[in-house]
């Protein structure tokens, strides 16, 4: 008996020095240690402090189209700060104050991430959830009204179907790929047809839009997976949307671990612009794909209790399969 109270007391101290231990750091906090619940963040250079002011939301959506080369440059369209992306920040920041549930996200995240991908773990949690646009934002990139429908949406790497609701709205069928287990279960709950990763593009059918939004430095064969969207498109009305953090930082997630992909696509250029365009002539081009439309916007995560939330760089392309290989950005 005394052996079991000793155990329980040991235990209880642990957790209570543990509690303490996270407090602390929470005060010292500066925002560039590895701790972010980003399911696809590497490096946190990329991730800035979640109490931006609204200047610094602002810069989330400048661009110099000067900067970008002409045949992408009248293709750009403008992004703000708008309804639906106020109300993820408000709710992050209020999710964030929820001291003892970060608490418990916290430990659980530190006893699991050295066997289980961040991805699981925040699906399991119910944490970490992603917005990349609003549904205006959404229907202006593709130049389409709110009572737009289409058939098929599929929608790679869906994570938890937070933005895949977004789109699918405008779907009489919405199909979904994800490889986390947690993940995957959201995504049933949510009524998506789930897809293997190597079933999406051998169904016998094509999509109208098919959305890989933060995947493509995620992935060991980047073209190959591009080539395979291009084939499983509708014939000339099929779009992909597609975003890409900047700058371009390619690794994918075994395990808990990050390693280089077999396939590692080299952008060129020091500013947003630039590479942007990169990507257009060197990586879309060579995929079969010319550009349609592309904005930047702000890639978004919930935070912790260390930051209310997360934000990365994103540059979002609606591409279409190009009729003349010849086309090229300049």
């Amino acid at each position: 008996m005394c052996h079991v109270q000793l155990r329980t007391l040991i235990f209880v101290a642990w957790v209570l020095g543990y509690v303490a231990f996270l407090l602390s750091i929470k005060r010292m906090w500066t925002g560039k240690h590895i701790r972010s619940p980003l399911v696809r963040s590497l490096f946190m250079s990329m991730v800035t402090e979640g109490d931006a002011g609204t200047a610094e939301q602002t810069e989330w959506y400048r661009c110099c189209p000067d900067l970008m080369g002409e045949s992408v440059r009248p293709l750009f369209v403008q992004s703000h700060l708008d309804t639906d992306t106020k109300a993820f920040l408000k709710h992050s920041q209020e999710k964030s104050g929820w001291l003892f549930t970060q608490l418990y996200h916290s430990l659980v995240s530190s006893v699991l991430s050295p066997m289980v991908s961040r991805t699981s773990i925040n699906g399991f949690l119910g944490r970490g959830s992603m917005f990349v646009f609003s549904a205006d934002q959404f229907q202006q990139l593709l130049r389409i009204g709110p009572d737009w429908e289409a058939d098929r949406l599929l929608d790679l790497g869906a994570g938890d179907g937070g933005v895949t609701e977004v789109m699918g709205v405008h779907f009489k069928q919405v199909y979904a790929t994800e490889v986390s287990p947690p993940m995957k279960w959201h995504l049933q709950r949510r009524n998506y047809t789930l897809l293997g990763i190597d079933e999406w593009q051998h169904t016998g059918f094509q999509y109208d839009v098919i959305s890989c939004l933060n995947l493509l430095d995620r992935c060991d064969d980047p073209l190959h997976l591009l080539r395979d969207i291009k084939s499983s498109l509708v014939p000339k009305t099929g779009r992909l949307v597609l975003a890409a953090v900047l700058p371009f930082q390619p690794y994918i997630e075994i395990g808990g671990k990050w390693e280089r992909p077999k396939e590692h696509l080299k952008i060129a250029g020091k500013t947003w612009e630039e590479q942007v365009t990169n990507l257009c002539r060197e990586v879309f081009k060579r995929a079969g794909f010319e550009l349609e439309a592309v904005t930047r916007l702000p890639y978004l995560c919930e935070g912790d209790m260390y930051n209310d939330y997360y934000v990365l760089d994103d540059a979002v392309f609606v591409l279409k399969a190009s009729e003349d290989a010849g086309d090229s950005p300049q």
